[in-house]
C-alpha cells in the first residue's frame, strides 16, 4: 500500500489554476521530493496534502484512507501527518523536551517522557533538552523541529523548505542527517524545495513541477540524464542547444561535428536539438582540425581555486565550461571546444 496518492488534483486560486490534474504516488518509506521554480505548484500540492486547503477537485489518499474529494474533507488534524516548516515554528516558550512532547496528548506521561528521550537521541540532542528555542543554533532548531514532527509517529512527514535558512557550509551534513532520521523512523515523506542540489541530496525520487502539473517522476540519475522535455532539462542544469541530426542509433551530426552517444537511442532519421551541458565540452588548444571540434573564442575567465572556468560562445549561446589546471587560456583567446561522448539528450523538432 502507498503511503501517498493524489489522483486528478486541482486547485484555484482567484480563478487562476495553481495545480491541474495533478498525480502523485509516494511508496512506503519512500522521500519524494517536488521540484520546481517559484510559482509551479509545489508549496500548494503540500499544502492540500496537509489539509491546510481544500481542493475542488481529485482525491488525497494517506495509508490507503481516503482524507480529500468533493464529498469529503478531513481536517489536519486527522490526516496523521508530521510537519516541518521552513521557520521551524517552534514555540520560544517551552524547552527543547517540550516542544518535543507538544503532540503527544494520547500518552500517559511515563511513555511521552520515554518517547522524548528517544526522539532526543535520536537527533543528537540529549544534553539540550532543557535548553530552549533561542538558545539553539539553527542546525539544533531543526533537529527539534523534525523530532517533534515525528514523536508521535506519522504516517506522513511533509517538509516545506526545510533548509533554506541553513548556512551553506553545514547544509549538506544537516540534510544526510535529517535523511537518515526519517530513514531510521521508516517514514515516508513529502519534500518541497526549489534547489535541485538539495533535492538531489535528500530524497529518493524526484517530481518536476511545471505549471502546476508534474513534468517528469524518476530518481535524479534517470531525470538527469534522461528528461523528458526541455523544461525538465533546463531545471535541471545549465546548457546549450545545437541543431542536430540523426545518423545512428548511437551519433548525431552537429555544426560541432559528430557526437556520439552512450547510450543507444531509437530515433531515426529525425532532425531536433541536442541539450549539451557543460561538463560534456572539453576545451583543448586550437586544432584546425577534427570531427569533434570547432574554434570558439574565449570571452573570459575566473579561477576557482582547484580550477579555471571559461565563457565561451557556442552557437550563438554563451555557456560556463570548466578547465582544470595545466594549461590556461587567455581572454579572446581561440581554443577547439570538443563534444564529448556521453548520454546524449535529443529533442526532436
Amino acid at each position: 500500500m502507498s503511503s501517498l496518492v493524489l489522483e486528478n488534483l486541482s486547485y484555484q486560486y482567484n480563478g487562476t489554476s495553481v495545480i491541474e490534474h495533478l498525480d502523485l504516488t509516494v511508496a512506503q518509506d519512500e522521500i519524494v521530493c517536488l521540484l520546481g521554480a517559484s510559482g509551479c505548484g509545489k508549496t500548494t500540492t503540500l499544502k492540500a496534502i496537509a489539509g491546510l486547503i481544500e481542493a475542488k477537485q481529485g482525491k488525497v489518499f494517506i495509508d490507503g484512507k481516503l482524507v480529500s474529494d468533493e464529498h469529503t474533507f478531513l481536517a489536519p488534524e486527522y490526516r496523521n501527518i508530521g510537519m516541518m516548516f521552513q521557520d521551524y515554528a517552534l514555540f520560544p516558550h517551552l524547552t527543547v523536551a517540550d516542544n518535543i512532547a507538544f503532540g503527544l496528548t494520547n500518552m500517559t506521561k511515563a511513555d511521552k517522557l520515554k518517547r522524548v528521550a528517544e526522539m532526543l537521541e535520536l537527533v543528537h540532542l540529549i544534553n539540550c533538552a532543557e535548553r530552549f528555542p533561542h538558545q539553539l543554533s539553527g542546525g539544533q532548531q531543526q533537529r527539534v523541529a523534525i523530532a517533534r514532527a515525528l514523536a508521535y509517529k506519522p504516517s506522513l512527514l511533509l517538509l516545506d523548505e526545510p533548509f533554506s535558512n541553513i548556512d551553506t557550509q553545514v547544509r549538506f551534513e544537516l540534510i544526510a542527517d535529517i535523511r537518515r532520521i526519517i530513514k531510521t523512523q521508516q517514514v515516508s515523506a513529502v519534500f518541497v524545495t526549489h534547489s535541485k542540489e538539495e533535492a538531489f541530496a535528500f530524497a529518493d525520487t524526484l517530481a518536476v513541477m511545471h505549471c502546476g502539473k508534474i513534468a517528469q517522476q524518476g530518481t535524479s540519475e534517470q531525470l538527469f540524464s534522461a528528461p523528458s522535455s526541455k523544461v525538465v532539462a533546463e531545471f535541471l542544469g545549465q546548457g546549450i542547444y545545437l541543431d542536430a541530426e540523426v545518423l545512428t542509433a548511437t551519433e548525431y551530426h552537429t555544426a560541432f561535428g559528430c557526437v556520439e552517444s552512450l547510450v543507444t537511442h531509437r530515433h531515426v532519421k529525425q532532425v531536433g536539438k541536442l541539450y549539451v551541458r557543460p561538463h560534456h565540452l572539453e576545451l583543448i588548444p586550437f586544432q584546425s582540425q577534427g570531427c569533434s571540434a570547432n574554434t570558439v573564442t574565449i570571452l573570459n575567465s575566473r579561477f576557482v581555486g582547484s580550477h579555471f572556468v571559461y565563457k565561451v560562445m557556442v552557437d550563438g549561446q554563451e555557456i560556463e565550461v570548466a578547465a582544470q589546471l595545466g594549461h590556461s587560456f587567455l581572454a579572446n583567446e581561440q581554443v577547439t571546444i570538443k563534444i564529448t561522448p556521453h548520454t546524449v539528450n535529443f529533442f526532436a523538432d
